[in-house]
C-alpha cells in the first residue's frame, strides 16, 4: 500500500539519545498545521499518488496537545472530507484515553512505538518515556478494539486494522533473545498485529552511550523471521534463540538454524506428519503446508508433486521423506558440512528481498 508518511512535526519536548528529533538536537525544525495536512494528503489521494496517510509527530508541549492535533486531523478527513483512505496514526503514550479512543475511531490501524526492548535500555536512552505509560496506551488499543468488535453493528469500528510497535534494535546491548521475549509479551497481552524492527541508524552528535556503527541489517531481517515463527509456526522464544545461543544466527534463517540443531526429529514423512511438524520443516510455509495436507488425502507426496509446488527441493530433501524417497535423508543429516550445504553464499541475499518473510514462507 502506497502511504503518504510524514510527522506532523519533528519538534519534540523529549530528550531521547537515538533520536534525531530530540530536543537538544541541532536539527532544523518545521511543523504543519492541521489544515496543511488534510489538503496534502487530499492532494496526493486525488491524483492516486497514494491510498492512505500515515501520520507521527514529535511531542510538542504534551502528549493530550500533540494527540489533540493528530486526532483533529483525521477527524478533518473523515467527517469533512469523507476521505475512505486508509488512515494509521502513531498513538501517544501518556495521552489520555478518550483522545486515543477518539484516534481509534478514525483511524483503520493505530501503533504506539515500544521504542527499546527493555525497561533498563528505555531508562538508559529515553529517560522521560515510561514503560507503564505505553503499556497503558496499548492496553487501552486493545479494550476499545475488543469492545468495538463485540459490539459490531452497533457503533463506529475501532483502529479494525488492529495495532503494532515498533522496536529500535542495535542502540543497546540487549541480545536478541530477550528482544523476542518482549515481542512475545506484547503480542500475548496486547494481541499486537505486528512488532517493526528497525535497526539503530547513527545520529550526528550521538551521546557516547550509543553505537558508532549501524547494526547488520541482516540483524534486522532474522528478528522479523523469528517473529514469523513465533506469531504463526508454533515456536516459542526458548526454542529460536536457546540461553546457550542469545543471538540469532546471521547466516541462516532461524527455522534452518532449529533443525540443524534438532537433525534427531528429522527426516518427517511429508504423507503423514501432522501440520504443527511441516510447519518446523525449512523451506514449508504456512499455504504450502495447508496445500499439502489438502492434497495427501487423495495422493501420494511425491517429490515431483512438491517440485510442482515450487518449493526449495535441494533445501528441504534432508529433513523430508517423501513417496517415492524412504531413507536417504537420515545419511545426509549426518554430515558434518550439511550446514554448509544448505547455506551458500548467495543466501545472504535474502534480506533484500522480503517477500517470502512478507508471505511467511519461512
Amino acid at each position: 500500500m502506497s502511504l503518504l508518511k510524514i510527522l506532523l512535526t519533528n519538534y519534540c519536548v523529549y530528550d531521547c539519545s537515538y533520536c534525531i528529533n530530540r530536543v537538544s538536537s541541532n536539527t532544523e525544525r518545521a511543523r504543519f498545521t492541521p489544515g496543511e495536512v488534510v489538503q496534502l494528503t487530499l492532494d496526493f489521494y486525488r491524483r492516486n499518488y497514494i491510498e492512505g496517510l500515515f501520520l507521527s509527530s514529535g511531542v510538542l508541549k504534551s502528549p493530550d496537545y500533540t494527540m489533540e492535533q493528530i486526532v483533529e486531523i483525521a477527524r478533518l478527513l473523515r467527517e469533512e472530507h469523507r476521505f475512505a483512505g486508509y488512515i494509521h496514526l502513531k498513538t501517544v503514550p501518556g495521552a489520555s484515553a478518550g483522545l486515543v479512543e477518539r484516534a481509534g475511531q478514525y483511524a483503520d490501524r493505530l501503533s504506539c512505538n515500544i521504542e527499546l526492548p527493555t525497561p533498563a535500555d528505555l531508562a538508559a536512552l529515553a529517560p522521560e518515556k515510561q514503560v507503564d505509560q505505553i503499556d497503558r496506551t496499548m492496553q487501552t488499543i486493545r479494550n476499545e478494539h475488543e469492545r468495538a468488535r463485540s459490539e459490531r453493528g452497533m457503533g463506529l469500528p475501532f483502529a479494525p486494522a488492529g495495532q503494532t510497535t515498533q522496536m529500535i534494535i542495535g542502540a543497546t546491548v540487549t541480545d536478541d533473545a530477550r528482544i523476542l521475549a518482549t515481542a512475545d509479551r506484547l503480542y500475548r497481552r496486547f494481541h499486537l498485529r505486528r512488532v517493526i524492527y528497525s535497526a539503530y541508524s547513527p545520529i550526528p552528535d550521538a551521546s557516547s552511550l550509543l553505537p558508532s556503527k549501524t547494526p547488520p541489517l541482516i540483524r534486522e531481517h532474522r528478528l522479523t523471521q523469528a517473529d514469523w515463527l513465533l506469531r504463526f509456526y508454533g515456536f516459542t522464544v526458548d526454542e529460536i534463540a536457546p540461553a546457550e545461543r542469545s543471538m540469532l544466527d546471521l547466516d541462516v534463517d532461524p527455522k534452518l538454524a532449529w533443525a540443524l540443531r534438532h537433525r534427531e526429529l528429522f527426516p518427517v514423512d511429508v504423507n503423514r506428519a501432522s501440520r504443527e511438524l511441516l510447519l518446523r520443516v525449512p523451506g514449508l510455509g504456512r499455504r504450502t503446508v495447508e496445500r499439502i495436507l489438502r492434497m495427501r488425502r487423495h495422493v501420494a507426496v511425491t517429490s515431483s508433486v512438491l517440485a510442482r509446488l515450487r518449493i526449495p527441493i535441494r533445501r528441504m530433501r534432508p529433513f523430508l521423506l517423501t513417496a517415492d524417497r524412504v531413507s536417504a535423508g537420515r545419511d545426509a543429516l549426518d554430515r558434518l558440512d550439511l550446514r554448509a550445504l544448505l547455506t551458500p553464499p548467495e543466501q545472504l541475499e535474502l534480506f533484500t528481498a522480503r517477500t517470502s518473510a512478507i508471505h511467511g514462507e519461512l
